[in-house]
């Protein structure tokens, strides 16, 4: 390395760009193929703000040494920081590929596949640095944020806590554990790691944003909203306070709920994105007409948004306007042509409409690219029963996939009854809500406020130990099958995610859903209404195979009485909901998603 190149590099690490750069200029003026001269400027011109400029730097310095690791790490960083995700995904690739051992890269590769939604690529580089260096605090954070991508909490929040055992000042590894204990429920462990980033001094968005959700999940509402007001003052667009202070309001019954997101969506010259959420709230709350006029009047005044466009197609779904829903949800994926919402927003319209094979390459590709999101299996598997493919049968095998168990009473109690004479006040008791959340499936009904896995309870913890021998006979029944979607993950023992209560009151039920997170999904009968006795009525009995939206030749295949004690478990990705019922007697249930280990 020249005297000449190392003095433009030490003007650079002591902050002085302008030296840097002339220094790199110069040696340039006198040797134009000088590539790592072009590397250094790239760097002080990206620092001083200059893209376009640092981009075109780089790029020479990687076409003059396309095997440099290190001039595609720096060009891959800085197109990720412009936004062009996928390019720098590509340049970060190939530099680990050329060095496998570069630290530099694979931390970037790492965290921009976080960003991208690759969690399985993140945790396949932040594993490697672990493995080589085991006190690597950053590729633990990365690691961290990998597995909570992959829903696994409990690993997510063990890898954070490593960083944190190595470099106690980590900032970024303490928000980001407070904000996975928080979003996976764990609402104690969360406000105490939001007070220890407290003492450190991190008050910041993610931080408030935590504390905001432990507290509601413990019920105290009051201190949680003036939390999340603070935060829409001093940023009235912010998309996540904005959902959470309406969802919260919502859920306690009041008729106003969404007034201060109507308010920011109100202001002259407010972003799009935030008019399009207020209409999105108001179709969530059940106002489509509403929704439906501010999202037309949007359009009108901004053009054809893909991002309003798709919304509308969603809201034409719901009032049963499918050939329209496909027109709006086909300008939309034109445009945003790789954005999985959008897509699924037109596969779901061309499925409602009665047109499987204009929608069966969108689904065959996302499936490819995501195989174990439920969603792709759900409309692969609703296009083969249109087309009369043999594949549904298979995939949506009804009397294999869903069993049916009664369970057995825990220790101490004579039966089953006895046991839910003490578990039903318990979950009771959880119920503080006044009305179903804006973002879950059920109408008319309330649910608890945080998880029962991390739940202290004993009466609970003893409904949590009953579900290990279902789980396990599960397992074996439905067997293995590596061209199966379901079959094929049934590897290892099935360990619960999630677990929630859910309690219907008079006209409730649940939409059609899926859970597109899940594997194993569940319903559990702790106390149902008498007339779900009534066979020809079936009022309240849970349904399978029957779509959201009205879909010819989809109609449900297999319907289950509900029974205190009765466990039924089935695969995430089918279609389940609920008769409504329609007396006062409420129905009170419990059901958990698992994944296999």
């Amino acid at each position: 390395m020249t005297t000449a190149i190392q003095g433009a590099l030490r003007a650079l690490q002591a902050g002085d760009l302008g030296a840097a750069e002339r220094a790199c200029l110069g040696l340039l003026a006198a040797d134009p193929s000088d590539a790592t001269a072009m590397q250094v400027l790239g760097i002080a011109l990206r620092r001083q703000g200059r893209l376009d400029e640092a981009e075109a730097q780089m790029r020479h310095a990687v076409a003059l040494a396309p095997g440099n690791a290190e001039y595609r790490s720096n060009l891959g960083q800085l197109l990720a920081a412009r936004g062009r995700v996928a390019e720098g995904l590509a340049e970060l690739r190939e530099a680990v590929r050329l060095a496998p051992g570069f630290r530099p890269a694979a931390l970037a590769l790492a965290r921009l596949a976080n960003m991208a939604g690759d969690h399985a690529l993140a945790e396949e580089q932040a594993r490697r640095l672990t493995g080589r260096d085991a006190r690597d605090a950053e590729a633990w954070s990365a690691l961290g944020s990998a597995l909570f991508g992959l829903q696994r909490s409990d690993e997510a929040a063990e890898a954070l806590r490593r960083a944190l055992a190595i470099a106690p000042d980590y900032g970024t590894a303490r928000v980001n554990l407070a904000s996975v204990l928080a979003t996976a429920e764990q609402s104690e462990e969360a406000r105490a790691e939001v007070a220890e980033c407290d003492r450190r001094g991190l008050r910041d968005r993610a931080t408030e944003l935590a504390r905001a959700r432990a507290l509601m999940q413990l019920d105290r509402y009051d201190e949680s909203e003036a939390v999340l007001l603070r935060l829409v003052a001093a940023a009235p667009d912010d998309a996540d306070a904005q959902f959470l202070i309406a969802q919260m309001r919502h859920i306690r019954g009041d008729p106003d709920f969404a007034r201060t997101l109507r308010e920011a969506a109100s202001r002259p010259g407010a972003p799009v994105a935030t008019r399009m959420q207020y209409a999105d709230i108001l179709r969530r709350a059940g106002h489509p007409a509403e929704s439906e006029r501010l999202l037309r009047e949007l359009i009108a005044r901004e053009g054809e948004h893909p991002a309003l466009t798709s919304s509308l197609a969603t809201l034409l779904l719901e009032t049963g306007r499918p050939a329209e829903a496909v027109a709006a949800g086909r300008l939309a994926a034109a445009a945003l042509p790789d954005d999985v919402t959008t897509v699924e927003n037109l596969v779901a319209a061309l499925l409602a409409a009665g047109d499987p094979e204009a929608a069966l390459p969108l689904i065959e590709r996302f499936h490819r690219e995501y195989p174990t999101d439920q969603r792709w299996i759900t409309y692969r598997a609703d296009a083969a029963r249109q087309r009369g493919e043999g594949l549904f049968d298979d995939w949506c095998d009804l009397e294999r996939l869903v069993r049916v168990y009664e369970l057995e009473p825990p220790p101490g109690y004579a039966s089953i009854h006895d046991f839910h004479a003490e578990l039903q006040p318990a979950l009771e008791a959880r119920h503080r809500q006044a009305t179903h959340p804006l973002d879950q499936s059920m109408r008319l009904g309330t649910q608890t406020s945080r998880g029962l896995l991390g739940d202290p309870d004993p009466l609970i913890r003893q409904y949590l130990s009953l579900l290990a021998a279902p789980l396990a006979d599960y397992q074996a029944a439905i067997g293995q099958d590596p061209a199966h979607p379901m079959r094929s993950r049934n590897r290892g023992k099935a360990r619960p995610t999630g677990c929630w209560s859910v309690r219907l009151g008079c006209g409730g039920f649940h939409v059609n859903h899926i859970h597109p997170q899940g594997w194993i999904s569940s319903a559990y009968y702790v106390s149902v209404p008498a007339e779900v006795e009534d066979a020809e009525a079936q009022s309240g009995w849970l349904k399978f195979g029957e779509p959201r939206f009205a879909t010819p030749g989809c109609a449900a295949g297999r319907i289950v009485q509900p029974r205190p004690g009765r466990l039924v478990l089935f695969p995430s990705y089918l279609w389940h909901g609920t008769n409504p019922i329609h007396g006062t007697e409420p129905r009170l249930t419990i059901a958990f998603d698992s994944l296999p280990l």
